[in-house]
Protein backbone atom coordinates (compact mmCIF):
# COMPACT_ATOMS: atom_id res chain seq x y z
CA UNK A 1 0.00 0.00 0.00
CA UNK A 2 1.24 3.52 -0.83
CA UNK A 3 2.29 5.60 2.15
CA UNK A 4 -0.36 8.07 3.29
CA UNK A 5 0.59 11.67 2.52
CA UNK A 6 1.39 13.81 5.55
CA UNK A 7 -0.92 16.81 5.65
CA UNK A 8 0.67 20.24 5.87
CA UNK A 9 -0.93 23.07 7.84
CA UNK A 10 -0.01 26.76 7.96
CA UNK A 11 -1.11 28.80 10.98
CA UNK A 12 -0.89 32.56 11.24
CA UNK A 13 -0.91 33.84 14.81
CA UNK A 14 1.01 30.71 15.85
CA UNK A 15 2.42 32.35 19.00
CA UNK A 16 -1.02 33.22 20.37
CA UNK A 17 -3.39 31.29 22.59
CA UNK A 18 -5.37 29.58 19.81
CA UNK A 19 -2.38 29.20 17.49
CA UNK A 20 -0.38 27.25 20.07
CA UNK A 21 -3.27 24.94 20.98
CA UNK A 22 -4.11 24.37 17.32
CA UNK A 23 -0.48 23.54 16.52
CA UNK A 24 -0.46 20.90 19.28
CA UNK A 25 -3.80 19.51 18.12
CA UNK A 26 -2.64 19.14 14.50
CA UNK A 27 0.77 17.71 15.43
CA UNK A 28 -0.96 15.04 17.49
CA UNK A 29 -2.96 14.16 14.38
CA UNK A 30 0.26 13.68 12.38
CA UNK A 31 0.35 16.98 10.49
CA UNK A 32 3.47 18.87 9.46
CA UNK A 33 2.83 22.32 10.94
CA UNK A 34 4.27 25.67 9.90
CA UNK A 35 3.51 28.94 11.63
CA UNK A 36 3.83 32.64 10.88
CA UNK A 37 5.36 34.79 13.61
CA UNK A 38 6.14 38.50 13.68
CA UNK A 39 9.70 39.65 14.29
CA UNK A 40 9.76 41.71 17.47
CA UNK A 41 12.62 42.78 19.74
CA UNK A 42 11.60 40.52 22.62
CA UNK A 43 10.89 36.79 22.60
CA UNK A 44 7.19 35.93 22.47
CA UNK A 45 7.39 32.22 21.66
CA UNK A 46 6.86 30.81 25.15
CA UNK A 47 3.58 29.17 24.08
CA UNK A 48 5.28 27.17 21.31
CA UNK A 49 8.89 26.71 22.47
CA UNK A 50 8.14 23.13 23.49
CA UNK A 51 7.25 22.28 19.87
CA UNK A 52 10.66 23.01 18.34
CA UNK A 53 13.02 20.07 17.76
CA UNK A 54 11.74 17.98 20.65
CA UNK A 55 10.02 14.58 20.71
CA UNK A 56 7.33 13.78 19.75
CA UNK A 57 7.25 16.80 17.40
CA UNK A 58 10.86 16.54 16.19
CA UNK A 59 11.13 17.76 12.61
CA UNK A 60 7.40 18.32 12.27
CA UNK A 61 7.14 21.95 13.35
CA UNK A 62 8.72 25.19 12.14
CA UNK A 63 7.93 28.88 11.77
CA UNK A 64 8.53 31.67 9.28
CA UNK A 65 8.95 35.32 10.10
CA UNK A 66 6.27 37.42 8.47
CA UNK A 67 3.31 39.71 8.92
CA UNK A 68 -0.18 39.93 7.44
CA UNK A 69 0.71 43.39 6.17
CA UNK A 70 3.30 41.86 3.79
CA UNK A 71 1.44 40.19 0.95
CA UNK A 72 4.50 39.31 -1.17
CA UNK A 73 6.05 37.36 1.72
CA UNK A 74 2.81 35.47 2.24
CA UNK A 75 2.86 34.47 -1.44
CA UNK A 76 6.44 33.19 -1.16
CA UNK A 77 5.67 31.14 1.97
CA UNK A 78 2.59 29.50 0.45
CA UNK A 79 4.45 28.66 -2.76
CA UNK A 80 7.24 27.09 -0.73
CA UNK A 81 5.26 24.92 1.69
CA UNK A 82 2.06 24.30 -0.33
CA UNK A 83 -0.18 23.74 2.70
CA UNK A 84 -3.26 21.54 2.62
CA UNK A 85 -4.92 23.71 5.29
CA UNK A 86 -4.46 27.37 6.26
CA UNK A 87 -5.71 28.76 9.57
CA UNK A 88 -5.75 32.57 9.73
CA UNK A 89 -5.68 33.35 13.46
CA UNK A 90 -3.42 36.42 13.35
CA UNK A 91 -4.92 39.80 14.19
CA UNK A 92 -4.66 42.89 16.32
CA UNK A 93 -7.28 41.28 18.52
CA UNK A 94 -7.59 43.53 21.55
CA UNK A 95 -10.89 45.43 21.37
CA UNK A 96 -9.75 48.29 23.61
CA UNK A 97 -6.50 48.76 21.69
CA UNK A 98 -8.43 48.89 18.40
CA UNK A 99 -9.94 52.22 19.46
CA UNK A 100 -6.42 53.59 19.90
CA UNK A 101 -5.01 51.97 16.74
CA UNK A 102 -7.95 51.74 14.31
CA UNK A 103 -5.93 52.04 11.09
CA UNK A 104 -3.41 49.37 12.10
CA UNK A 105 -6.25 47.11 13.27
CA UNK A 106 -8.03 47.50 9.93
CA UNK A 107 -4.83 46.79 7.99
CA UNK A 108 -3.79 43.63 9.83
CA UNK A 109 -7.11 42.23 11.01
CA UNK A 110 -9.14 43.15 7.93
CA UNK A 111 -6.84 43.47 4.92
CA UNK A 112 -4.57 40.71 6.26
CA UNK A 113 -7.26 38.15 5.47
CA UNK A 114 -7.59 39.55 1.95
CA UNK A 115 -3.84 39.26 1.37
CA UNK A 116 -3.92 35.60 2.36
CA UNK A 117 -6.96 34.86 0.22
CA UNK A 118 -5.38 36.58 -2.76
CA UNK A 119 -2.16 34.64 -2.21
CA UNK A 120 -4.20 31.41 -2.40
CA UNK A 121 -5.87 32.61 -5.61
CA UNK A 122 -2.63 33.77 -7.25
CA UNK A 123 -0.67 30.62 -6.40
CA UNK A 124 -3.63 28.44 -7.45
CA UNK A 125 -3.22 26.33 -4.30
CA UNK A 126 -5.68 23.51 -3.73
CA UNK A 127 -5.95 24.31 -0.05
CA UNK A 128 -8.63 24.78 2.59
CA UNK A 129 -8.77 28.10 4.45
CA UNK A 130 -10.12 28.95 7.90
CA UNK A 131 -10.83 32.56 8.86
CA UNK A 132 -11.07 33.37 12.57
CA UNK A 133 -14.21 35.47 12.81
CA UNK A 134 -15.57 36.74 16.11
CA UNK A 135 -18.71 37.43 18.10
CA UNK A 136 -17.51 41.05 18.34
CA UNK A 137 -18.82 41.49 14.79
CA UNK A 138 -22.42 41.25 15.99
CA UNK A 139 -22.42 44.10 18.51
CA UNK A 140 -25.56 44.83 20.52
CA UNK A 141 -28.14 42.75 18.69
CA UNK A 142 -31.94 42.85 18.92
CA UNK A 143 -32.40 39.11 19.38
CA UNK A 144 -30.48 36.47 21.32
CA UNK A 145 -28.99 33.93 20.99
CA UNK A 146 -26.87 34.85 17.97
CA UNK A 147 -26.89 32.51 14.99
CA UNK A 148 -25.07 32.48 11.63
CA UNK A 149 -27.46 34.91 9.89
CA UNK A 150 -27.76 37.44 12.73
CA UNK A 151 -26.93 40.89 11.23
CA UNK A 152 -23.56 42.43 12.04
CA UNK A 153 -23.53 45.65 14.08
CA UNK A 154 -19.95 45.93 15.38
CA UNK A 155 -19.16 48.25 18.30
CA UNK A 156 -15.40 48.62 17.77
CA UNK A 157 -12.77 49.08 15.03
CA UNK A 158 -11.74 45.48 15.74
CA UNK A 159 -15.28 44.26 15.10
CA UNK A 160 -15.50 46.34 11.91
CA UNK A 161 -12.20 44.92 10.63
CA UNK A 162 -13.39 41.39 11.31
CA UNK A 163 -16.64 42.05 9.42
CA UNK A 164 -14.57 42.98 6.36
CA UNK A 165 -12.45 39.82 6.76
CA UNK A 166 -15.62 37.71 7.07
CA UNK A 167 -17.25 39.25 4.01
CA UNK A 168 -14.16 39.03 1.80
CA UNK A 169 -13.80 35.36 2.77
CA UNK A 170 -17.39 34.68 1.68
CA UNK A 171 -16.80 36.72 -1.49
CA UNK A 172 -13.73 34.68 -2.49
CA UNK A 173 -15.69 31.48 -1.89
CA UNK A 174 -18.46 32.67 -4.18
CA UNK A 175 -16.30 34.38 -6.81
CA UNK A 176 -13.43 31.89 -7.12
CA UNK A 177 -14.80 28.64 -5.72
CA UNK A 178 -12.23 28.47 -2.92
CA UNK A 179 -12.76 26.17 0.05
CA UNK A 180 -12.92 28.84 2.74
CA UNK A 181 -14.76 28.86 6.06
CA UNK A 182 -15.53 31.41 8.77
CA UNK A 183 -15.61 30.35 12.40
CA UNK A 184 -17.82 32.83 14.27
CA UNK A 185 -16.03 32.29 17.56
CA UNK A 186 -17.43 33.54 20.83
CA UNK A 187 -15.11 34.33 23.75
CA UNK A 188 -12.77 31.48 24.56
CA UNK A 189 -10.12 31.51 27.26
CA UNK A 190 -7.37 29.37 28.78
CA UNK A 191 -4.24 29.60 30.91
CA UNK A 192 -2.47 30.78 27.73
CA UNK A 193 -4.70 33.86 27.41
CA UNK A 194 -2.75 37.12 27.01
CA UNK A 195 -2.33 39.19 30.16
CA UNK A 196 -4.16 42.25 28.80
CA UNK A 197 -7.47 40.39 28.38
CA UNK A 198 -10.08 40.64 31.14
CA UNK A 199 -10.19 36.99 32.22
CA UNK A 200 -6.41 36.66 32.47
CA UNK A 201 -6.13 40.02 34.20
CA UNK A 202 -8.63 38.77 36.77
CA UNK A 203 -7.03 35.37 37.40
CA UNK A 204 -3.50 36.74 37.58
CA UNK A 205 -4.53 39.73 39.69
CA UNK A 206 -6.54 37.72 42.21
CA UNK A 207 -3.76 35.12 42.46
CA UNK A 208 -1.29 37.89 43.31
CA UNK A 209 -3.72 39.39 45.84
CA UNK A 210 -4.18 35.97 47.48
CA UNK A 211 -0.39 35.61 47.75
CA UNK A 212 0.09 39.13 49.10
CA UNK A 213 1.92 40.31 45.97
CA UNK A 214 -0.67 42.92 44.95
CA UNK A 215 -3.16 45.07 46.86
CA UNK A 216 -6.04 45.58 44.43
CA UNK A 217 -7.30 45.03 40.90
CA UNK A 218 -8.66 47.81 38.67
CA UNK A 219 -11.35 46.77 36.17
CA UNK A 220 -13.88 48.31 33.78
CA UNK A 221 -17.45 47.22 33.08
CA UNK A 222 -17.94 44.12 35.21
CA UNK A 223 -21.62 43.78 34.26
CA UNK A 224 -20.98 43.06 30.57
CA UNK A 225 -21.97 39.48 29.73
CA UNK A 226 -20.17 37.03 27.50
CA UNK A 227 -20.43 33.46 26.22
CA UNK A 228 -17.16 31.99 27.52
CA UNK A 229 -15.64 28.75 26.27
CA UNK A 230 -12.30 26.94 26.42
CA UNK A 231 -9.69 27.49 23.71
CA UNK A 232 -8.74 23.81 23.12
CA UNK A 233 -12.45 23.06 22.54
CA UNK A 234 -12.64 25.86 19.99
CA UNK A 235 -9.55 24.90 17.96
CA UNK A 236 -11.09 21.44 17.55
CA UNK A 237 -14.06 23.16 15.87
CA UNK A 238 -11.70 25.02 13.50
CA UNK A 239 -10.21 21.74 12.34
CA UNK A 240 -13.61 20.07 11.94
CA UNK A 241 -14.75 22.84 9.57
CA UNK A 242 -11.91 22.04 7.17
CA UNK A 243 -12.65 18.30 7.22
CA UNK A 244 -16.10 18.74 5.63
CA UNK A 245 -16.89 18.12 1.96
CA UNK A 246 -18.29 21.64 1.53
CA UNK A 247 -17.12 24.97 2.98
CA UNK A 248 -19.48 26.89 5.24
CA UNK A 249 -19.61 29.30 8.19
CA UNK A 250 -20.38 28.29 11.79
CA UNK A 251 -21.13 29.91 15.14
CA UNK A 252 -18.96 28.30 17.83
CA UNK A 253 -20.25 29.04 21.34
CA UNK A 254 -21.31 27.39 24.59
CA UNK A 255 -24.82 28.84 24.58
CA UNK A 256 -24.43 30.14 28.13
CA UNK A 257 -23.82 33.74 29.18
CA UNK A 258 -22.05 34.99 32.31
CA UNK A 259 -21.02 38.45 33.45
CA UNK A 260 -17.47 39.57 34.23
CA UNK A 261 -18.72 39.93 37.82
CA UNK A 262 -19.66 36.22 37.85
CA UNK A 263 -16.22 35.29 36.53
CA UNK A 264 -14.59 37.30 39.33
CA UNK A 265 -16.79 35.61 41.94
CA UNK A 266 -16.03 32.15 40.57
CA UNK A 267 -12.28 32.78 40.60
CA UNK A 268 -12.56 34.09 44.19
CA UNK A 269 -14.27 30.83 45.21
CA UNK A 270 -11.45 28.82 43.62
CA UNK A 271 -8.84 30.87 45.50
CA UNK A 272 -10.80 30.91 48.78
CA UNK A 273 -11.32 34.68 48.74
CA UNK A 274 -14.54 35.72 50.53
CA UNK A 275 -15.72 38.57 48.28
CA UNK A 276 -18.55 41.02 48.93
CA UNK A 277 -19.59 43.93 46.69
CA UNK A 278 -20.28 47.42 48.02
CA UNK A 279 -21.16 50.65 46.24
CA UNK A 280 -22.73 51.31 42.85
CA UNK A 281 -21.61 51.95 39.24
CA UNK A 282 -18.10 53.49 39.06
CA UNK A 283 -17.74 53.62 42.85
CA UNK A 284 -18.38 49.91 43.22
CA UNK A 285 -15.80 47.98 45.25
CA UNK A 286 -15.11 44.33 45.89
CA UNK A 287 -14.06 43.69 49.48
CA UNK A 288 -12.40 40.62 50.95
CA UNK A 289 -14.47 40.07 54.07
CA UNK A 290 -11.78 38.01 55.74
CA UNK A 291 -9.30 40.88 55.59
CA UNK A 292 -11.82 43.76 55.34
CA UNK A 293 -9.80 45.16 52.45
CA UNK A 294 -10.85 46.57 49.07
CA UNK A 295 -9.35 44.28 46.44
CA UNK A 296 -11.36 45.31 43.35
CA UNK A 297 -12.18 48.82 42.14
CA UNK A 298 -14.03 49.96 39.04
CA UNK A 299 -12.14 52.53 36.98
CA UNK A 300 -13.54 54.64 34.10
CA UNK A 301 -10.16 54.21 32.42
CA UNK A 302 -11.10 50.67 31.43
CA UNK A 303 -14.48 51.44 29.88
CA UNK A 304 -14.69 51.37 26.08
CA UNK A 305 -16.01 54.29 23.99
CA UNK A 306 -18.82 51.95 22.85
CA UNK A 307 -19.77 49.12 25.18
CA UNK A 308 -20.97 45.72 24.01
CA UNK A 309 -23.37 44.55 26.71
CA UNK A 310 -24.38 40.93 26.06
CA UNK A 311 -23.11 38.17 23.78
CA UNK A 312 -24.42 34.60 23.65
CA UNK A 313 -24.37 32.24 20.69
CA UNK A 314 -26.27 29.20 19.43
CA UNK A 315 -23.91 26.55 18.02
CA UNK A 316 -26.75 24.32 16.83
CA UNK A 317 -25.46 24.20 13.26
CA UNK A 318 -21.98 23.16 14.45
CA UNK A 319 -23.54 20.40 16.58
CA UNK A 320 -25.60 19.09 13.66
CA UNK A 321 -23.03 19.33 10.86
CA UNK A 322 -19.66 19.08 12.61
CA UNK A 323 -20.65 16.96 15.58
CA UNK A 324 -19.01 19.60 17.80
CA UNK A 325 -19.91 20.54 21.34
CA UNK A 326 -17.88 22.16 24.14
CA UNK A 327 -16.40 19.89 26.81
CA UNK A 328 -15.35 22.55 29.36
CA UNK A 329 -18.04 24.73 30.94
CA UNK A 330 -17.82 28.10 32.69
CA UNK A 331 -17.03 27.02 36.27
CA UNK A 332 -14.45 24.50 35.14
CA UNK A 333 -12.83 27.15 32.91
CA UNK A 334 -12.55 29.60 35.82
CA UNK A 335 -11.05 26.85 37.99
CA UNK A 336 -8.49 25.83 35.35
CA UNK A 337 -7.32 29.41 34.89
CA UNK A 338 -7.36 30.35 38.59
CA UNK A 339 -5.39 27.31 39.70
CA UNK A 340 -2.85 27.69 36.89
CA UNK A 341 -2.15 31.36 37.60
CA UNK A 342 -1.98 30.77 41.36
CA UNK A 343 0.69 28.10 40.86
CA UNK A 344 2.57 30.22 38.31
CA UNK A 345 2.73 33.19 40.67
CA UNK A 346 4.02 30.92 43.46
CA UNK A 347 6.75 29.61 41.18
CA UNK A 348 7.76 33.02 39.85
CA UNK A 349 8.02 34.43 43.37
CA UNK A 350 9.54 31.37 45.06
CA UNK A 351 6.58 30.99 47.40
Amino acid sequence: MPKKKTKIAFITGITGQDGSYLAEFLLEKGYRVYGLQRRISTFNTERIDHLYDKPPYLGKFDTFYGDLSDGSNLNRILEKIKPDEIYNLAAQSHVGVSFQMPEYTADVTGLGALRLLDAIRETDLKTKFYQASTSEMFGNVDKLPIIENTPFRPCSPYGCAKVFAYNITVNYRQAYGLFVCNGLMFNHESPRRGGTFATKKITQGLAKIKLGLQDKLLLGNIDSKRDWGYSPDFVRAMWLMLQQSKPDDYVIATGQTHSVREFIEEVCKCLDIDLVWRGKVLKEKGIDRKKNKVIIEISPRYFRPAELNVLVGDAGKARRVLGWKPKVKFKQLAKIMAEYDFEQEKLKNNL
